[in-house]
């Protein structure tokens, strides 16, 4: 298969959309969630949206086919809280290698499909890494300023077990996503490096922070540019910005990116602002007429959509760029 980083440098790269919105589309039931495997669980599972490649797999198989037929060229795994951390909340950390290895495995599966039927436009899986729902850089208590709930130890334990059942599943590349705490993403990228030594393996990342509000700022309180800054020791296929904000709120952020940057970007914004339901109502058109800005621009070289977004959404898109070159990669960046 054609090296991902020289497609890069030829042409614009799609990455799909919302998973959780295409799961929610399912009206799936605590009893769909639990499937024969888990019916006897004692906490609640409905939520738990990666347990599906375990219990619907067909389901995220379908879902994962919508997006490539849409012309996705890169198919996130449905992996987003498969960490030991995350999976807490359900008492689920025992299953942590398999809910990954699966999510990896089906998601490799469709895209061998379609590469098959298309040689000349191969489809590539990306282990999706999130951000777990801890913070090591802040305190999650307003009265205990110094208190953490989490270390940067216990975080590149977890991450390392992720990633090495993502890369057993067969993924292409690692997609370190929704950053809202650098600190958390320098564990993720601590262990990549841990395991692409032990394996001696090179294997393409993508990190892709969030703007959470107007302040131009992560959770944590970086800019753009010293988010960037932080993380550029590392060798990365891309770096990028996703979910939090429409894609109209995330150009200026994405220039600065642009120009600062030997790298290639990404961007994969929501569908607009949540309305009052936390629904999102823009359009596949709307949110391409604003993407045209980046493209106009010359600030992207991969780009998809976050919250929000169906395939109708990524189609829109991806007719769209098809009519454009990439942004111009430094030839040593990669």
């Amino acid at each position: 298969m054609k090296d991902i980083k020289k497609i890069l440098e030829e042409r614009i790269l799609i990455l799909d959309g919302a998973m959780g919105t295409m799961i929610q589309r399912h009206k799936f039931s605590e009893e769909d969630y639990r499937g024969t495997q888990f019916k006897d669980w004692e906490q609640p599972l409905q939520g738990n949206n990666d347990l599906l490649s375990i219990t619907q797999p067909e389901a995220i198989k379908e879902i994962h086919r919508f997006y490539f037929e849409a012309g996705a060229d890169i198919a996130e795994t449905n992996t987003f809280s498969g960490t030991t951390i995350a999976m807490e909340d359900y008492g689920m950390q025992d299953i942590v290698y398999d809910l990954n290895y699966q999510s990896a495995k089906i998601a490799k599966e469709v895209a061998d499909e379609f590469t098959k039927k298309e040689p000349n436009k191969p489809r590539f899986v990306a282990g999706s890494i999130g951000p777990t729902n801890r913070t090591a850089s802040m305190s999650p208590d307003v009265n205990d300023p110094g208190y953490r709930a989490v270390t940067f130890d216990e975080l590149r334990i977890a991450y390392k077990q992720q990633v090495e059942a993502l890369l057993d599943g067969g993924v292409d590349i690692l997609l370190v996503e929704t950053v809202f705490d650098t600190l958390n993403a320098k564990a993720a990228l601590f262990a990549i490096e841990e395991v692409k030594d032990e394996r001696n393996i090179d294997v393409p990342i993508m990190v892709s922070g969030t703007i959470t509000d107007a302040s131009g700022r992560t959770l944590s309180g970086q800019t753009a540019e010293a988010f960037l800054i932080s993380i550029s020791h590392i060798p990365m296929l891309t770096v990028g910005f996703n979910c939090a904000l429409g894609a109209n709120q995330l150009t200026p952020h994405l220039e600065v990116l642009s120009k600062k940057t030997a790298f290639g970007v990404s961007a994969h914004p929501n569908a607009g602002l949540p309305n009052a339901f936390g629904e999102y109502d823009e359009s596949p058109e709307e949110m391409a007429s604003q993407i045209k800005e980046y493209l106009d621009k010359g600030l992207i070289n991969i780009i998809g959509g976050c919250c929000g977004t169906t395939p109708e959404h990524i189609k829109a898109i991806a007719d769209l760029a098809k009519n454009y070159k990439p942004r111009q990669l430094l030839v040593d960046s990669l």
